[in-house]
């Protein structure tokens, strides 16, 4: 509780989309209003104003193109941002992303505030091997490496991966903090029974190659030539923004596969879970992903890629499979196995529901995040202790 007449801590969420603060930083902005922190969103406003609002918080809508290097959109955006620190005076501000991240802390160059960053993945730049991608990382690593090491700032990764990615970049160990995850809700996705018919599996995700949709898909395909009778549920949109997005047209064109349905986006992911036995994500890198640990809590068995951030959540042979990234006959044998397997799959299921609860739950990670906001606060306000941030 904060004493009478001293004002409350202010913690401001730098995020590029309200849906995506809606959907990933949720648990942790209601644990941080919870511990007595006044809670301040900066976005860019579509459709979910009145869910961040209706939370408590306050909301700040700002320019932002996510996926875009247009330097007019940047700039606008590092103007808001300033504007914004200049009225709300934040305490904290909690960067979401990289881009967020880079444009934030220029923003804050001159304000006196602890800056978080929550480095979930270091994006397409970082993980394809384009000649795109290879030019932005070479620009981007010594800027990053300029920006990330200054005093006052905190790296958050989800993973043992990313954090030693950060290290390789240049970044202080001192000034990377590892928290896996948002948190997942584990009374919202309870554990659901298997449905009845055909083994079903689900995907959930943005429509990218780098999600290994073109994997699954042609998984799917190789198993229904040899006369499997698996479903396959495909939930998510594709990402215009992101480089390595398919087409509308060639999602479109998966309803014509046998056994394949694209639902497009879904509000109500438990209502998915409810008709689907598996859960898949063949993803090339992920921070820590969200619809497994969604799958999981709703206690589905797991089959995912052995690439950072997944194997954090799915465990070979323990609550579920893991495959190599872009390996398709791989996938179509741990698809398989599993439809062939009731019982490993509920063992699985099992596993997966109990993991989620113990090591991923809102509670559990809310703890987390109001701990290390906590700690910095008090390491910025002794001077002498500034190093000794973790």
């Amino acid at each position: 509780m904060t004493p009478i007449g001293v004002h409350p801590p202010r913690l401001l969420y730098v995020v590029s989309e309200d849906w995506y603060f809606v959907s990933h930083r949720l648990p942790m902005a209601r644990a941080a209003r919870d511990a007595g922190f006044e809670v301040h969103v900066a976005t860019r406003v579509r459709d979910d104003a009145a869910t961040i609002t209706a939370e408590g918080f306050i909301l700040h809508p700002i320019p932002f193109a996510r996926g875009r290097l247009s330097p007019l959109t940047s700039l606008a955006t590092i103007h808001a941002l300033r504007r914004i620190h200049k009225v709300v005076e934040p305490a904290i501000v909690h960067h979401v992303s990289l881009q967020p991240s880079v444009l934030g802390l220029i923003a804050a160059l001159d304000r006196s505030v602890v800056k978080i960053n929550a480095l979930t993945g270091l994006g397409y730049s970082f993980t394809s091997n384009t000649a795109k991608a290879r030019l932005a990382r070479s620009i981007a690593r010594p800027a990053l490496r300029l920006l990330l090491n200054r005093l006052g700032i905190t790296n958050l990764v989800q993973n043992i991966d990313d954090r030693a990615a950060l290290i390789a970049l240049g970044v202080n160990p001192s000034r990377i903090a590892l928290i896996r995850g948002s948190g997942v809700d584990v009374n919202r996705f309870a554990p659901l029974p298997e449905p009845q018919g055909p083994i079903t599996t689900a995907f959930v995700g943005r429509l990218l190659e780098d999600k290994g949709i073109r994997t699954l898909i042609a998984a799917h395909q190789l198993l229904r030539a040899r006369g499997s009778d698996m479903r396959l549920l495909i939930a998510g949109t594709p990402d215009p923004a992101n480089p390595t997005s398919v087409t509308e047209q060639e999602a479109v064109s998966w309803n014509k596969e046998p056994g394949i349905t694209w639902l497009g986006q879904v509000k109500d992911i438990s209502s998915l879970w409810a008709q689907a036995h598996l859960a898949v994500l063949p993803s090339r890198r992920e921070g820590l992903p969200l619809s497994l640990l969604e799958a999981a809590a709703c206690q589905r068995a797991m089959i995912a890629t052995d690439v950072p951030g997944c194997r954090e959540i799915v465990v070979h042979e323990k609550n579920g499979l893991l495959f190599p990234a872009g390996d398709t006959p791989a996938l179509a044998a741990a698809l398989a196995r599993l439809a062939q397997m009731p019982d490993l799959r509920a063992r699985y299921a099992a596993a997966a529901r109990k993991k989620a609860v113990e090591e991923f739950s809102a509670d559990v990670i809310g703890r987390q995040i109001v701990q290390l906001y906590r700690r910095t606060l008090d390491a910025e306000s002794q001077p002498s202790q500034r190093t000794r941030i973790r």
